[in-house]
């Protein structure tokens, strides 16, 4: 059986987190499996939301406490779009905020981006080469 993956993200409201990210992004909600638990899919992706309170413990090896205010991670999620700053506008009206924008019409320009519960992600934007 070859190998799958799979992304989940945390979020302290999964009302909120589903919102964001299927109308931000244009995913639909797929299924709700236990309660707590949301699968968004579409773009050729599915991926899980789990509710999980602010707090919490991600492991019960770890010190560390879970936390929605805006964190580095080296492991964040690319989103490539049409159109830049219609992205960036539809996202940032549902909670997501702008970090930097890099203009660049000959390679396709980009935004690095946070999403309301603080996990970093990229607008890309794609040029007729991508």
């Amino acid at each position: 059986m070859p190998t799958t993956v799979s992304v989940s993200i945390d979020a302290p409201s999964l009302a909120q987190g589903v919102a964001f990210y299927c109308g931000g992004f244009g995913f639909s909600e797929k299924a709700r499996p236990v309660p707590g638990v949301a699968v968004p899919h579409g773009l050729n992706v599915e991926f899980c939301l789990l509710e999980k309170p602010a707090g919490s413990k991600p492991s019960p090896n770890t010190k560390d406490r879970r936390q929605f205010e805006r964190h580095w991670t080296p492991v964040h999620l690319e989103f490539h779009v049409e159109d830049l700053h219609a992205a960036l506008q539809r996202v940032e009206a549902l909670g997501a905020k702008r970090e930097q924008v890099f203009e660049n019409p000959e390679h396709g320009s980009a935004a690095f981006c946070s999403d309301p519960f603080g996990h970093g992600f990229c607008l890309l934007e794609r040029t007729g080469e991508h």
